[in-house]
């Protein structure tokens, strides 16, 4: 029995094409908005107004399990039991979010506990999409949304800089705690350490007092403040010192987690105890750009607005067609910018030396960056690859996060290099001697939140679609040939085994 393997005429669909098979979305708006912040509610509402269809998507609250990996803020362990409670998190999200009501008013459908995991628009590659596309998910439930436009409003995230048993229990981040203290009401920490004396720490400190939240110290690695001088004078006057010219040393541990946090002069000199049982990272904040990268939208670096940002036109317009960015996610202002950031991670460096953690989820330290050193659960590297360091990679070529990670699994953790990425690439240009901003920005994969496996299951796909994937004529035997007596002759006349 012969098989017809001619390809098809020229100008005919080709059989074994995946265009025109991808299952279409199970929903389809003229607008998504992704984040129900300022910016991405002024968004929803002006698209609604102009007649458009629109679905608002946020997600929060985050589940417990995904507050356990600090997705998508570095809430640091620092979560109390409320947060177990979905219903009353729903209400609390709700009532803490100024304009939601207006946009259910305006027409304006609005799912909250929703995240958004990928997006992909038309490009090269991407011809088989019905239609523009994004993944959200909802617990262990995930779907598809076609849209005409993509609003990306996903704000930032906390920069994370780390320390000696910076793994405990208590330390979290800037925007981790704004939110369990404002949309959760949830924060289970009594006393705060910190670090950083910009807008963002100067904020953070009075929103901690006004909530009656003891702020013993601001911790400053620059010789003086750096934020506004009238916030400044704010904290000060509350009975809060700034302490300036010194960087944390180590968290203090107990059971419980933090109980203290050990400070050390960057001129040199001794250590001293602050007492505490929570250390809040307010250094800076990431733009969240980790959708708007997946949807291939160009991204630079600026180094004065906390990161690598969207290329956008005056209208907002991203280089990804129909992809729009607006608020933090496209930039971050009020930043003290990347040579702030840069003089703490050197005086880290310097105080901690290179054994303490670059990161954590994988056990990875500043000194394994340096040295290119492998996981430690393979054992024992072998001699040709403990013969390479850093400076050996550079003779390759420029210093690249990707293959760092190759390399040491640096920011290959289920956090997915929240806490990481940004003093990982740090350290990089600091071996290298480099300006920070020649590190390129390691890429982003959907999904770019952390999915149960039963949400991605059961996409559509079934065996009837399977020669559509693996539709090349010399390799496949179809289907519905696999156990007859056709396979036979697929394989004689087909497959070259």
């Amino acid at each position: 029995m012969s098989m017809d393997t001619t390809l098809p005429p020229h100008g005919m669909a080709d059989p074994k094409s995946a265009v025109g098979k991808f299952p279409a979305p199970e929903q389809m708006v003229d607008v998504l908005v992704v984040g129900a912040g300022p910016a991405g509610l002024a968004a929803a509402l002006e698209a609604a107004r102009s007649g458009a269809s629109v679905l608002l998507v946020d997600e929060h609250p985050v589940p417990v399990g995904l507050a356990g990996l600090d997705v998508p803020y570095l809430f640091g362990g620092r979560a109390g039991a409320a947060l177990a409670n979905p219903a009353r998190m729903v209400e609390r999200v709700a009532a803490a979010t100024p304009g939601l009501v207006e946009a259910y008013d305006a027409g304006v459908e609005v799912l909250l506990g929703v995240s958004a995991w990928g997006a992909w628009v038309e490009r090269p590659g991407l011809a088989v999409l019905p239609c523009s596309l994004a993944g959200l998910s909802y617990g262990s439930r995930s779907w598809m949304c076609g849209f005409r436009r993509l609003v990306v409003a996903a704000g930032a995230r906390d920069l994370v800089l780390s320390f000696r048993d910076a793994d405990q229990p208590g330390v979290m981040g800037a925007r981790g705690l704004a939110a369990l203290l404002t949309r959760y009401d949830a924060f289970d920490g009594r006393e705060i350490v910190i670090l950083g004396t910009g807008r963002l720490a100067l904020d953070t400190a009075l929103l901690a007092l006004d909530r009656g939240i003891a702020v013993p110290a601001l911790v400053e690695a620059a010789a003086a403040p750096v934020g506004p001088a009238p916030l400044v004078e704010a904290v000060r006057s509350r009975g809060v010192e700034i302490l300036c010219g010194h960087v944390p040393l180590a968290a203090v541990a107990s059971p419980a987690g933090v109980a203290g946090l050990d400070v050390v002069p960057v001129a040199g000199g001794p250590a001293r105890r602050l007492d505490c049982d929570t250390v809040c990272l307010a250094i800076g904040l990431v733009p969240a750009v980790e959708l708007l990268d997946v949807a291939g939208a160009r991204l630079v670096m600026d180094a004065a607005r906390g990161g690598y940002v969207p290329v956008l036109d005056d209208a907002g317009r991203s280089t990804a067609p129909g992809v729009v960015a607006v608020g933090d996610c496209a930039g971050i202002a009020d930043d003290p910018g990347l040579d702030y950031r840069m003089g703490w991670m050197r005086a880290l460096l310097a105080t901690g030396g290179a054994d303490a953690p670059a990161c954590l989820c994988e056990e990875v330290t500043r000194a394994d960056v340096f040295a290119l050193n492998p996981p430690r659960y393979l054992g024992r590297p072998p001699p040709a690859m403990a013969a390479r360091d850093y400076a050996a990679l550079l003779r390759d070529g420029p210093p690249d996060h990707d293959q760092m990670k190759r390399l040491t699994r640096v920011s290959m953790g289920p956090c997915q290099a929240r806490r990481c990425r940004e003093q990982v690439a740090m350290l990089m240009a600091i071996g290298a001697g480099l300006p920070a901003a020649s590190v390129g920005l390691a890429g982003y994969r959907a999904p770019v939140r952390p999915l149960p496996l039963s949400a991605l299951a059961g996409g559509g796909d079934d065996e009837a679609g399977w020669d559509v994937w693996f539709g090349i004529l010399s390799q496949w035997v179809p289907y519905a040939a696999i156990g007859t007596e056709r396979e036979d002759a697929w394989r004689a006349g087909s497959m070259h085994l």
